[in-house]
């Protein structure tokens, strides 16, 4: 079995859906029938927008996993859902009802034309760091071999992010 890490957030109501929340969670009931096991699930988090931009705040959390799928299984099947809520990829940062990324996969490190783990940009996402912390405190970022103690103290400035109650 793999463990991986799997940041979830959105920021747009899917037809059919009430709230974000309610597409988050149908998301992770998709995600759930994919060979995979959910072991723990963070709290919502509201974030604003990354770069700061007039979108409507996101919906955040992160996914820890038990699956028997390889990392690039599993990165296809992060898309496949994303697809099937609508997402479509075409500008970097743009608002989007479903974001799945894979943030990290057994602590490998991979960087190629067809998957990069760690996720490249983790380590500066307050959206992704926070409610990581709510599942794996002790978690070390496998490149830069620091704790999530130290990479949330060294976050770039100007990140609005709250709880959600």
């Amino acid at each position: 079995m793999h463990n991986a890490l799997i940041a979830i957030g959105g920021n747009l109501v899917a037809d059919g859906f009430a709230i974000v929340e309610d597409v988050l969670s149908a998301a992770i009931s998709d995600l759930a029938q994919c060979d995979l096991k959910i072991i723990a699930q963070s709290g919502w988090f509201e974030t604003a927008p990354v770069p700061i931009s007039d979108q409507p705040w996101f919906v955040n959390g992160v996914l820890q996993v038990e699956t028997k799928l390889s990392a690039i299984a599993l990165l296809h099947e992060l898309h496949r859902i994303e697809a099937e809520f609508g997402r479509i990829r075409s500008v970097r940062n743009e608002a989007r009802i479903l974001d799945l990324d894979l943030i990290d996969f057994d602590a490998k490190i991979e960087d190629s034309e067809a998957i990069t783990i760690p996720h490249p940009r983790m380590h500066h996402r307050a959206f992704v760091l926070l409610p990581l912390s709510d599942i794996a405190p002790d978690w070390q970022h496998p490149i830069y071999n620091k704790s999530l103690s130290q990479l949330i103290s060294e976050m770039p400035e100007g990140q609005e992010i709250r709880r959600k109650s």
